[in-house]
């Protein structure tokens, strides 16, 4: 029997810990299948392996911050076959060669990463219907620049306005142009485009589809007219996606964007991206932010001394007013 200075709890001690002590060593996956990520829908990923669509989950050791974008290439586990009803795991992300990062606009500082992994990005631009801003496409520049993808000038609907404004503008940065229309020949294209991995970036209406369409046939992308009421065009696409180009190459398409925040992007990178104008600007003073007007401006210095062409400096600084 219990003495009466006993009591029911002394019998009782803290729960036991039953399971493995957790191990620092992560498990290999270097044997598992890699995929490429070719959309992003509600938490499943459809992947490309060998021909044939999985659909994924994320695995529990896949960083949540860095995430899975259109573009990654990933290691799966599971079943991998595609076939109806089947699911496979993401346990890996291989390391990214490029990340195309933008904000909802200049007041919001947090980054929205966008595709990973594409060496060209086409600035897709309507030279009507709807007008052509160079804000936007002096912005998806920078944004360009940064993630250090090459950027190409595409200006569709060529049949209803001239391109030589906006060659005259973007020529001097060095910046390929690309024109053509609904029925125009897109042999040029094709061969930009061959074997590369190439993100499009553009305002709504600006024909972006229709010319995914033309280049891949059967790929299907909704299309839709811009709005007499607000010159606007409607967002007919909603998430990216990844298609394989006949012949080869791939074209990751976007969602049609209203805004292109650069927030993220820190000034002194867009000097970066022009290692002829970096150099002069060496004798910059400190601070110097390379726009009209600043005093003691080294840039001003290389032109007055016809070692920098006007046209190009001039290009520069309207990209920089983008920080503005």
């Amino acid at each position: 029997m219990k003495s009466l200075r006993e009591d029911d709890h002394s019998g009782f001690d803290r729960p036991r810990r039953r399971s493995r002590p957790r191990t620092k060593e992560r498990p290999d996956y270097t044997e598992l299948p890699v995929a490429r990520v070719i959309s992003v829908d509600r938490g499943r990923y459809r992947c490309t392996l060998d021909g044939a669509d999985v659909t994924a989950v994320r695995g529990r050791l896949i960083d949540r911050k860095g995430g899975v974008l259109v573009g990654d290439r990933v290691r799966l586990d599971g079943d991998t076959t595609g076939q109806a009803g089947t699911l496979s795991r993401i346990v890996e992300v291989l390391d990214r060669t490029t990340v195309l990062r933008r904000s909802a606009d200049d007041a919001d500082t947090f980054e929205r990463p966008i595709v990973a992994n594409a060496d060209q990005l086409f600035i897709v631009t309507a030279l009507a219907d709807p007008t052509p801003r160079m804000g936007m496409i002096d912005r998806i520049l920078v944004a360009a620049f940064d993630a250090r993808i090459d950027p190409v000038l595409c200006l569709t609907k060529a049949d209803l306005a001239s391109p030589d404004e906006l060659r005259d503008a973007y020529e001097p940065l060095g910046v390929p142009i690309l024109v053509t229309d609904p029925e125009a020949d897109l042999t040029k294209i094709r061969a930009v485009l061959a074997g590369r991995v190439t993100v499009f970036v553009g305002h709504s209406g600006v024909g972006k589809s229709t010319l995914v369409n033309r280049l891949i046939p059967g790929a299907g992308r909704a299309t839709a007219e811009v709005s007499e009421l607000t010159g606007k065009g409607r967002h007919t696409s909603t998430s990216a996606i990844a298609m394989e180009l006949p012949g080869g190459g791939w074209i990751i398409d976007t969602p049609g964007v209203r805004s292109f925040g650069i927030s993220h992007v820190q000034t002194a990178a867009r000097l970066g991206a022009f290692p002829d104008l970096a150099e002069f600007a060496e004798d910059c003073p400190r601070g110097c932010s390379h726009l009209a007007g600043v005093i003691e401006c080294a840039l001003d210095a290389a032109v007055a001394a016809g070692r920098l062409t006007p046209e190009r400096l001039a290009s520069f600084r309207r990209m920089g007013r983008a920080f503005s």
